[in-house]
């Protein structure tokens, strides 16, 4: 048995969960190890009792590794372990790291540079419409969209990422084989050829419970290096995203909305509770203090696969000398666009922190 099987058998069995295998992996060293321990031994593990031990002890009777990852080749899905090197980095921070992760599609190095966004599934017109403005705004600013794949918030986003060209990563609480929920099979398609990854620590064919979407969730706050909620009423589990987020020290973005409506109570009380207010994406980006990514930063593979500026975002840069002060009117006439593209051009660039906005409608080129 290869070490990737011994993991992976690990994670098929039953009730045991991501933080008693790491005890288990602590105690023994390697996975294969505590496979073939006597259940004396493993009973001295913190959190292993007699039930526990005698699954582990018996674990040819709930997994099997080799159909596992037959099955996961033939759908196109790799798995990678902690050891991986494409394992995201802020997962491994946290206490209850995913012992592995199922991967659809290709998770590359700049989604580090990730935003969560969560909300309510029962989303109304409004949450939906400021979704999909916050979200687009941030996915062409360069951040990669992290989201659960859940009807409503989560659909939007990763909808509006892939409408901006980004990336978007789906981290779901089902196994892939049993995607959920199923109407969005097709999103997940799409995000899956080339756009991000759909992400699940569940075997293949397990189905969703009450237990995966709270494990799912926390995947989703401590991927990121904050966390949008754009609607959630007052008991949604977007509420519990946010407060995990809170506890791993990333901060948290909210956008209000109408104060009669319950379906905006839970963003309510996270601006309460200190949740920065944000109407627009600029407030987050400024927040952070940083680009997403430079291009210089990314390596050469990279670098070929992100897409150049749009050609009225690269027309209006070359006309801009660094350094210098211009006003939109003298924009215009240099670069002979239309004014109406070269303010919408202005603001994808000022959104990529490539332009800055100076009183008087002037700009300067970063």
């Amino acid at each position: 048995m290869s070490p990737r099987e011994a993991i992976l058998a690990l994670n098929l069995l039953p009730s045991i969960g991501p933080v008693r295998i790491t005890r288990l992996l602590e105690a023994f060293g390697e996975a294969e190890k505590v496979l073939k321990a006597p259940a004396n031994q493993l009973l001295r593990v913190d959190g292993i009792g007699p039930e526990t031990a005698k699954i582990i002890t018996s674990w040819q009777d709930y997994a099997d590794p080799t159909k596992e990852l037959a099955d996961a080749e033939e759908r196109g899905i790799a798995i990678i372990t902690r050891e991986d090197p494409s394992y995201p980095q802020h997962l491994l921070q946290t206490y209850d790291a995913p012992i592995l992760l199922y991967v659809w599609g290709e998770i590359l190095p700049r989604d580090r540079h990730a935003i969560s966004v969560v909300g309510s599934r029962r989303a109304t017109t409004y949450g939906i419409n400021a979704t999909r403005k916050l979200t687009y705004q941030l996915a062409h600013a360069g951040f990669t969209i992290v989201s659960g794949l859940a009807r409503g918030i989560d659909t939007a986003a990763h909808e509006s990422a892939l409408a901006a060209k980004g990336r978007t990563i789906a981290v779901i609480g089902s196994g892939l084989a049993r995607l959920y929920p199923p109407e969005n099979l097709v999103l997940a398609e799409k995000i899956a050829a080339g756009n991000g990854a759909v992400i699940s620590e569940f075997p293949l064919h397990k189905a969703p419970d009450k237990q995966t979407f709270p494990m799912r969730n926390r995947i989703v706050a401590a991927w990121c290096q904050a966390v949008l909620v754009t609607e959630c009423p007052a008991w949604s589990g977007s509420l519990i995203t946010a407060n995990l987020a809170s506890e791993y020290g990333k901060p948290i973005f909210a956008v209000p909305g109408p104060i009669d409506k319950p379906s905006s109570a839970g963003c309510h009380q996270l601006i309460r509770d200190g949740a920065t207010l944000v109407s627009d994406a600029s407030h987050i980006i400024d927040d952070m203090g940083e680009l997403p990514f430079s291009r210089s930063e990314l390596p050469l593979s990279e670098k070929r696969e992100e897409p150049e500026l749009p050609p009225e975002e690269a027309a209006l840069l070359a006309v801009m000398d660094a350094g210098e002060e211009y006003a939109v009117d003298s924009l215009i006439h240099a670069s002979g666009l239309p004014s109406s593209a070269v303010t919408a051009a202005l603001f994808k660039l000022e959104l990529r922190r490539l332009v800055r906005p100076l009183p008087g409608f002037r700009f300067i080129r970063r």
